[in-house]
C-alpha cells in the first residue's frame, strides 16, 4: 500500500510537470520553428509581371516557324484572372528582344470579339529583358499579342541541316529555363505563375513538331495536318497548369519508337529522335517504364499522361530538361550500356519534384533540384541496386565538395539570394547535391518508411502548386518535427538552408567499389602498380570516373601515355569518361589527345563538358590561343546559352 500511496501522492505533481514542459517547450515558441528572413518570399525579383492584379491562367499560341528567317511569328493569347480590389489599368508581361506588333483585349476570348489595346515596351535590362505593358479595362479577361521573335532569341537554337545527325533537314529546339521563355513568348515568365496552354504550330511540311504537351504519338493527326504542299500544322494541348519555363517546342526530322514493354499502341512511354539516332536511343532507354512504376510505387501516381523522351542534337546545352510529358535529352547519355541513364531517372523524377510541385521563385530552386536528385537515386536503387545508387551519390558528393571549394560562401547556401543577378548563377551543384544530401540526412534520422510517407503526402498536398522554401519548412515542421521534437537537435535545418558548407552529421554516402577504384588510383600514382594491371575496362562508368578523378591533378607524360594505351581513353565513346580524360589531357598538356579535344568541343555543346575544358585551356597562353581557335569553329553550332558561357570564359568582363 505504501508504494501505491506514494505514487498517488506524486501523480498531481507529474501532471503539473508535464503541463509545464509543454508550455516551456511548445507554448513559449512563437512563430515558425524554422523562420527565414524574407518578408516577401513570394515576390519574384526576376519578373516584371503583376500577378496580384492580373494573373494569366492559360496561354494559347498560334505560331509559324520560319527557318529561313530564324524567327517564330504569330500570336499569344493569355486568359486572365483579375485580382481583388480595384483593377490595375494594365497587365504587365515579360519579353526579351520580341517585336511586338499589336495588342488586343477581350471580355470573353471564346466569343471572338477583340478590341485594340494600347501597349508600351519598357527599357530593356540585360538580365530581365523588357516589360510589356498592355492597357486594359476592368472587364477584360484576355489579351492577345501579335509578335515576332528575334533571330538571336536566347531560348531558341536554329540548326542548319549540316549541324544535325541526318544532315538533310534543319532543326529547332527551345530551352526556356530559367527566364528565357520571354524570348519567344510574351507572358508572365515566373515559376510562381502556372498556366495551362494550347498551341497551333505551323512548320515546313517535311518536319515534325513536338511540345511539352500530352500528345498521343499513335493518333491519326500525330504527324500533323498538311495545310498545303509546303506547310504542316500541329495541334497541342497541355491541360495541367505548368510554369512558363516548362513550355517547350522542338521541330525537326523526328521519328518515334514505343518504349513500353507491352508494345503496340499500349503504354505511356516512348522516344523521339532523328531516324539514325532512334535505334540506339530506344535500346538505351528500355527501362523507362520501370522507372515510372518505381516512382509511382513510392511517391504517388504519375499525373501527366504520357512520358516520352526527345533526343536532341548534341548542341543541346544541358544533359536533360524536364519538360512535362516530353523530356529533352542530350545524345551524350547514349553510352550503349545504360550506364548514364541516371539522367533519365533525374528528368523523370522532376515529374513529381519541379513539374508537379514547383519552386515559386528561383531562390527556391533547390526545392526542384535537391528533391529530384534525391528521388533519382531512389529510382536507381530500385532498378539497378543499392550499389549503383551509392556510387552515383558518392560521385555527386565529391562534385559538391569541389564546387564548395570554388564558390564564394554566398553561393554555398540552398536559399541563395539572387536579387540583381541572373538566376542561372544559382544553377550550381549546391541546389542539386547539397539539397539531396539534406534530404538524405533527414531520411537517415527519421527512417526511410516515415520519410517516404512524408514525401508522398508532400507531393499530394502541393500538386500543381508553386511553393517557397518557407512553405516547405512549415510542412516539415508540422509533419516531422512537431510530432518528434528531438529531431530538432539531430538535424540543424536552418543551418542546412541558410548557411554555407555541409553541416556536421550529414549522411555522407559511401561506396566500397569506389573506395577500391580510389585505392587503385593511389597505387598507380605512387608507382606501385602499372596501368595494365588495373581492371579499368571491366569497371562500371562510375568506377572509371572515380578512378580518374582520384588521380593527382598533375601527371607526367609517361603516366598519361600509360593510361591512354591501357584503357583507350582518347578513343572512348563514353562522353562522361572522355570529357574527364580530356580535362586531364589539357591540364597535363598531353598532346596526343589534342585532335580528339578539338573534335569533342566542336561536336558537343553540353555546358557540363565544354565549360571546364575551356576554363582549363585559358589558364595558359598557348591554351588560350588553342581555345580561341577551336571556339571559332565550334561557336556557330553552340546554343545561345553555351555561347554566353564560353564568351564569358574567353572574354571575361567584355575585355
Amino acid at each position: 500500500m505504501r508504494s501505491v500511496c506514494w505514487k498517488l501522492h506524486l501523480f498531481p505533481l507529474a501532471i503539473f510537470a508535464a503541463i509545464a514542459c509543454v508550455c516551456i517547450c511548445g507554448c513559449s515558441r512563437k512563430g515558425p520553428m524554422f523562420p527565414l528572413d524574407n518578408p516577401t518570399p513570394r515576390a519574384d525579383v526576376h519578373s516584371y509581371a503583376n500577378p496580384a492584379e492580373w494573373k494569366a491562367t492559360r496561354v494559347f499560341l498560334d505560331l509559324d516557324v520560319d527557318f529561313n528567317r530564324k524567327v517564330i511569328r504569330g500570336t499569344a493569347l493569355l486568359d486572365l484572372d483579375r485580382g481583388p480590389g480595384s483593377p490595375a489599368p494594365a497587365v504587365v508581361l515579360d519579353t526579351r528582344a520580341l517585336k511586338i506588333e499589336k495588342a488586343e483585349w477581350s471580355a470573353d476570348s471564346a466569343a471572338g470579339k477583340w478590341n485594340v489595346a494600347k501597349f508600351s515596351v519598357g527599357a530593356s535590362d540585360p538580365i530581365l529583358g523588357a516589360p510589356l505593358r498592355v492597357e486594359i479595362p476592368p472587364e477584360a479577361r484576355a489579351v492577345r499579342i501579335a509578335y515576332e521573335s528575334s533571330p538571336g532569341a536566347v531560348a531558341l537554337q536554329w540548326l542548319e541541316p549540316a549541324q544535325t545527325t541526318g544532315k538533310k533537314q534543319p532543326f529547332l529546339f527551345s530551352q526556356s529555363q530559367a527566364i528565357q521563355a520571354r524570348s519567344w513568348i510574351p507572358l508572365q515568365d515566373s515559376p510562381g505563375i502556372r498556366v495551362t496552354y494550347g498551341a497551333k504550330i505551323r512548320v515546313p511540311g517535311q518536319l515534325r513538331a513536338v511540345m511539352s504537351a500530352n500528345t498521343n504519338p499513335f493518333a491519326e493527326d500525330a504527324g500533323g495536318i498538311m495545310l498545303d504542299a509546303s506547310t504542316r500544322e500541329f495541334h497541342f494541348e497541355q491541360p495541367k497548369p505548368i510554369p512558363s519555363y516548362l513550355i517547350a517546342l522542338a521541330v525537326g526530322d523526328l521519328v518515334f519508337a514505343n518504349l513500353d514493354p507491352r508494345g503496340g499502341k499500349e503504354g505511356r512511354t516512348g522516344v523521339y529522335a532523328e531516324p539514325s539516332v532512334l535505334p540506339a536511343a530506344s535500346k538505351e532507354f528500355t527501362d523507362t517504364e520501370k522507372m515510372v512504376e518505381a516512382v509511382e510505387a513510392r511517391f504517388g501516381p504519375y499525373r501527366w499522361g504520357r512520358y516520352d523522351l526527345l533526343v536532341l542534337p548534341p548542341s543541346f546545352p544541358f544533359g536533360g530538361m524536364e519538360n512535362p510529358c516530353l523530356t529533352f535529352a542530350t545524345p551524350t547519355v547514349i553510352a550503349g550500356d545504360k550506364s548514364l541513364v541516371s539522367l533519365v531517372a533525374h528528368e523523370l523524377a522532376h515529374s513529381w519534384s519541379g513539374n508537379l510541385v514547383t519552386n515559386a521563385t528561383w531562390r527556391d530552386f533547390w526545392l526542384n533540384e535537391g528533391f529530384t536528385t534525391y528521388i533519382e537515386r531512389r529510382i536507381l536503387e530500385d532498378i539497378y541496386g543499392k550499389e549503383r545508387a551509392d556510387m552515383e551519390a558518392v560521385l555527386g558528393y565529391r562534385t559538391l565538395l569541389d564546387e564548395l571549394n570554388r564558390l564564394p560562401e554566398k553561393d554555398e547556401i540552398l536559399y541563395v539570394d539572387l536579387k540583381g543577378r541572373d538566376p542561372d548563377d544559382g544553377f550550381t551543384e549546391v541546389p542539386y547535391e547539397k539539397g539531396a544530401l539534406f534530404l538524405r540526412t533527414l531520411e537517415s534520422v527519421v527512417g526511410r518508411e516515415k520519410f517516404d510517407h512524408f514525401l508522398r503526402a508532400y507531393f499530394e498536398e502541393n500538386a500543381f502548386q508553386s511553393i517557397t522554401t518557407q512553405d516547405f519548412l512549415e510542412k516539415l515542421e508540422t509533419a516531422l518535427f512537431r510530432p518528434d521534437p528531438a529531431l530538432e537537435s539531430k538535424v540543424p535545418v536552418l543551418q542546412w538552408i541558410t548557411q554555407p558548407g555541409v553541416p556536421e552529421g550529414a549522411a555522407i554516402p559511401k561506396s566500397a567499389l569506389l573506395d577500391h577504384a580510389a585505392a587503385a588510383a593511389e597505387s598507380f600514382a605512387e608507382g606501385k602498380s602499372s596501368a595494365s594491371s588495373i581492371s579499368f575496362k571491366t569497371w562500371s562508368t562510375q568506377e572509371q570516373l572515380y578512378f580518374l578523378r582520384s588521380l593527382p591533378k598533375s601527371l607526367d607524360a609517361a603516366k598519361m601515355a600509360a593510361l591512354d594505351e591501357a584503357f583507350g581513353l582518347t578513343r572512348s565513346g563514353n562522353a562522361e569518361v572522355v570529357a574527364e580524360w580530356l580535362l586531364m589531357a589539357v591540364r597535363n598538356r598531353y598532346a596526343p589527345a589534342n585532335p580528339r579535344l578539338e573534335r569533342f568541343l566542336v561536336e558537343v555543346g553540353r555546358r557540363k563538358f565544354i565549360k571546364p575544358l575551356y576554363e582549363e585551356l585559358v589558364k595558359t597562353p598557348e591554351g588560350r590561343e588553342r581555345a580561341a581557335a577551336i571556339y571559332a569553329k565550334a561557336r556557330p553550332g553552340y546554343h545561345p546559352m553555351a555561347v554566353a558561357t564560353v564568351d564569358g570564359i574567353l572574354n571575361p568582363a567584355g575585355k
